[in-house]
């Protein structure tokens, strides 16, 4: 698949994220990378390689046994981990409800 710009990925993201069980580890992973990432710069360093295995490991588990597909970060590495922060934000703020409407899918209950 091509795309035109991260809009387009967007919308092709949140599709293979449809499930909120799949959203909610990736928030976990998320969280616990960007702990990991602060943790490294304040501690040390070496916790550094925790970030991506966080990060990844949570969204593996979820795509491979709850959504049932393959991540998106393997084709497309850099609009995926913009994605995901994106997601991520739109947890935090308590809109992800607001943009699941605009995408035409049907909102679900946050728990974060």
């Amino acid at each position: 698949m091509n795309f035109k710009n991260k809009d387009d990925f967007w919308v092709f993201y949140m599709n293979h994220h449809s499930k909120p069980s799949t959203r909610k580890w990736h928030f976990i992973g998320t969280l616990f990378s960007i702990i990991f990432f602060l943790f490294s710069i304040i501690f040390n360093w070496l916790l550094l390689f925790l970030v991506p295995l966080s990060f990844y490991g949570f969204a593996m588990y979820s795509h491979l046994f709850i959504e049932g597909n393959f991540p998106a970060t393997i084709g497309y590495p850099f609009w995926s981990l913009y994605c995901d922060l994106k997601l991520f934000w739109f947890m935090v703020t308590g809109n992800l409800d607001r943009e699941m409407k605009r995408l035409g899918k049907r909102p679900v209950l946050q728990l974060f």
